[in-house]
This record gives C-alpha cells, sequence and structure tokens, in this order.
C-alpha cells in the first residue's frame, strides 16, 4: 500500500481508532494484522518470504541467547545471517551475477546456461531484511534479550510504518515499545499529523512534480542541452531526497500517533560541509547500521590510516550494492568512498589553501562554498544513481561537459509545459523557506503548519499515485 493513496487515506484512521480501542494486550495481534495487510497489497504471496526469515530469527535469536558455548553461538548468528543474506541473494542479486557470469564465459568462448529467474525483486526487501539482522546481531552480542512474543517479534519486521523503506531500527529502540501501553496523546496526534503532511508535502508537491522533468530530460538526452542536462541533475538531488526523506517522516508521523517513537532518518543532508558529515545526515539508520555491523568490525579508524581507508572503501561499495543490483549504483558507492578518502587525505591542505587566500576569515563564505562543493559533488553521483545504465550516465555527462547554455523549448518544456517548469522552481523554494523553521515550530502541536501545509498539498499536488523510489531497494 502507498502511503500517497487513498487506500492508505482510509486504512490510517481505521487501523488507528482500532489501536485506542482495543484493549491494550490485543493491540500487538491488531497492528501485526494491519501490517499484514499494507504489506499483500503489494504482492501477496510475498508475504512468505518474511514469514520465513521472521520465523529463523525468532528461534536464532533465543537460541542465541540460551547458548553458552562461544563457538556453538557463532555457529547460530551465521545461520542467521546466512539464511536472511540468503534471501538477497536469490531474490535482489541472483540475476545481477548470473549476468555477470555470462559475460564472463562468452570471453572464453562458453555460454553460460544457468536460467534467469523470472521474478519481481520482493518490495522493501533490503530493509527488514537488515532490520531482522540487527536483531539476531545485537541479541549475540548481549546488547538485546531475545523477544519470546513471537507476535512481538513479528511486528519488530513488519511494523507497517516503516516496514518497505524505513527507518531501519533496531531493537534496543522500538522493541520495549510494543510491550509498553501507549495512550492517545493529542501532542503526539498533532505533532504525528504534522509529520505526515509534511512527508506527502515533499512527495506530492516536490518529488512527483520534479519527476515529470528530470524523467522527460533522462528520457530524451537527444533533446538536452547543458542548461535542460544541469536542470535535471539538480531537481533530481532535490527529488530524490523528498521523496524519501518524505517517506520516512510519514513513517514517523504514523507510528507517532501511536505513540511510539522511530529514529530520525534525515538531518537536511544538503546542508553538510563535507562528505563525512553528508553520510550522518543521509538515511541515518542505515549509515548507523553499516557503521556498526561492517565499518568497526572491519576496524574502523583503527590501524594506521590505509586500513582506515581500506574500510571506508568497502563499506562505500557494499553500501552501492544494497541500493541496487546494477554497475551504477556500485560506481555510485565507489564515488562516494573516494569523496570521503580524498576529503581525509586532502583535510589539512584545504585548511592550508583556505589560511593562504583569506577564506579562513570569513567564516560564513566558507560554510557556502563547503556546502556548495558537497552539493556539486553529490548530486553528480546521483547521476549514476538515476541512469539505467552507464551508457544513459555517460550521455548525461558528455551534456553537462558540451556546455552548451544557448536556451531552446525543450529546457524549459521538458515537464510539459512552462508553468510546471516554473512551479517546481517556486515549491523547491518553498523547501528552503521549511528548512528555516525551527522543529518546534513545524511539529510540536502546531495546527497552522498542518493547515497550511495541507493547503499547499491540495492546491499544488500532483494528482499522481507514483511509487516511492527506494521501494526498489
Amino acid at each position: 500500500m502507498l502511503f500517497n493513496s487513498i487506500e492508505f487515506l482510509i486504512f490510517f484512521p481505521i487501523v488507528t481508532a482500532l489501536f485506542f480501542l482495543l484493549p491494550y494486550k490485543s493491540r500487538w495481534f491488531l497492528l501485526l494484522a494491519a501490517s499484514c495487510f499494507f504489506y499483500m497489497f503489494f504482492k501477496p504471496e510475498y508475504i512468505l518470504i518474511l514469514a520465513f526469515t521472521i520465523v529463523i530469527d525468532y528461534y536464532a535469536g533465543i537460541f542465541l541467547e540460551n547458548e553458552q558455548d562461544k563457538k556453538r553461538k557463532k555457529k547460530y548468528l551465521i545461520a542467521s545471517l546466512i539464511a536472511n543474506i540468503g534471501v538477497l541473494a536469490v531474490f535482489k542479486y541472483f540475476n545481477f551475477l548470473n549476468a555477470n557470469i555470462s559475460v564472463v564465459t562468452s570471453l572464453f568462448g562458453f555460454k553460460n546456461r544457468i536460467p534467469y529467474l523470472n521474478w519481481l525483486l520482493p518490495i522493501g526487501l533490503s530493509f527488514h531484511t537488515f532490520q531482522a539482522m540487527s536483531y539476531t546481531i545485537e541479541v549475540y552480542r548481549g546488547n538485546q534479550k531475545a523477544e519470546r512474543h513471537f507476535g512481538i517479534y513479528a511486528l519488530y519486521v513488519m511494523f507497517y510504518p516503516q516496514l518497505v523503506a524505513g527507518p531501519i531500527e533496531r531493537p534496543q529502540n522500538i522493541l520495549h515499545q510494543f510491550h509498553e501501553k501507549q495512550n492517545f496523546n493529542y501532542d503526539n496526534a498533532v505533532n504525528g499529523l504534522n509529520f505526515i503532511a509534511y512527508g506527502l508535502f515533499k512527495k506530492i508537491v516536490i518529488a512527483d512534480r520534479l519527476s515529470v522533468y528530470v524523467n522527460s530530460v533522462y528520457s530524451n538526452l537527444y533533446l538536452a542541452n547543458t542548461w535542460s542536462a544541469l536542470i535535471a541533475c539538480i531537481f533530481f538531488s532535490v527529488q530524490i531526497y523528498c521523496d524519501f526523506s518524505g517517506y520516512s517522516d510519514i513513517a514517523i508521523g504514523a507510528a507517532k500517533f501511536m505513540g511510539f517513537d522511530l529514529m530520525t532518518n534525515f538531518n537536511r543532508p544538503y546542508l553538510a560541509q563535507s562528505i563525512a558529515e553528508f553520510w550522518t545526515r543521509w538515511h541515518i539508520s542505515l549509515s548507523t547500521w553499516f557503521k556498526d555491523y561492517l565499518y568497526i568490525p572491519l576496524g574502523g579508524s583503527r590501524n594506521g590510516k590505509w586500513k582506515w581507508y581500506r574500510n571506508l572503501f568497502i563499506v562505500f561499495m557494499v553500501s552501492g550494492l544494497w541500493h541496487g543490483a546494477n554497475w551504477t549504483f556500485i560506481v555510485w558507492g565507489a564515488l562516494h568512498a573516494v569523496y570521503s578518502i580524498s576529503g581525509l587525505m586532502l583535510k589539512n591542505t584545504s585548511l592550508k589553501f583556505s589560511k593562504a587566500i583569506g577564506l579562513i576569515n570569513f567564516p560564513k563564505l566558507r560554510t557556502i562554498v563547503n556546502r556548495t562543493i558537497v552539493f556539486i559533488l553529490v548530486t553528480f553521483a546521483w547521476i549514476f544513481f538515476r541512469a539505467e545504465n552507464f551508457h544513459v550516465a555517460n550521455d548525461m555527462i558528455h551534456k553537462l561537459c558540451k556546455l552548451d547554455f544557448s536556451f531552446n523549448a525543450f529546457t524549459i518544456t521538458a515537464d510539459k509545459g512552462p508553468i510546471n517548469f516554473i512551479i517546481s522552481f517556486f515549491v523547491i523554494l518553498l523547501l528552503a523557506l521549511s528548512y528555516l523553521l525551527p522543529a518546534n515550530l513545524k511539529f510540536k502541536n502546531n495546527l497552522l503548519f498542518l493547515i497550511v501545509i495541507t493547503f499547499l498539498i491540495i492546491t499544488l499536488g500532483r494528482d499522481v499515485k507514483s511509487d516511492f523510489i527506494y521501494f526498489q531497494f
């Protein structure tokens, strides 16, 4: 079920009302049943995949807690991880690996006879798989007690607000909340509705509108010049932020209305002054997941700078592969690895250069310069994220490098007309203005904010039910 759909507009108030009307001890069952219904709205049979991993990890958690022998305990953890990663490998990466095997075998004159699997990627597979793995890892480490209530554990994996596209929760944060009684609270209700409205504003008013121009340019690059290519790249940077952070806001708001607190997933990432800072602000739940379960176990920044750089490179490459079974995503991850490592290597040089040209004496100007550089680097990397293949990415980069800044009809009509083109810049301005509002004015018991945002959605929103970009991951 899509958050930006009529179905959810009916689903949310019914489930929420029943949640508060039902006895406390029955609420977990309602939420679990609602979450199953929510997920099965996409493709019903894929609920069996979730059921498989839930059963495996539920018992793995109990075995991990009861087992005293370290070697056997480690085997239980490995078995759980293999089950989860195995599901990912089969459904998300099998055809990608098979295609690359075909390329290699063809070089030696052989034909790869392994058949391709003709099935769709289950919605949100990478998200709930990573959330399930965080549970068994934390139980293994002794940071989380095994959940003995099967229904509560299943709800931890399947909680409908963040089931499909996160935030990727940790058991320490959310599991105990399902055992606590949540009473109706007016402030939580208003705050939750404000989060939902702001998320819908980002998705329907901004992301969906910008997508029209972006999709048109990427589909007709032969008509594009440097202006239209540049605008499409900038628009996509804003589009993907509003699309993904909008989903997270709606998820946080839906949970908040019922009294549940989900972790913050975005913190104004385009205000970052370095790539390292960008990744503390963008998709925070995934960044911290990789930090805790891959980067630190690899050694983190310990054991010398070259191993530090190696660890960063591995994490970003894996992050790229997490996003999609395509070499374009791997290149996107590699670019961010290069950005991050270069930032560390050139940190002192950059500081000396700022002092040499006097920029160090103008902190506000330096902040603007740093943020601009980060935005340019991130926007360039998004080309590989958005492009279907290297051919499209190469064409886009070629258009940018051609430096053809003459205006043509396609520059302002790629999104079906000049009016939409003008509105696109206007809604980006609205987003920038919303950045300036303090959080307590947006979300803390403020009905005026809710009314204004609802008005903007009704007047400027696109009447199109479109998927969220991160559903494909």
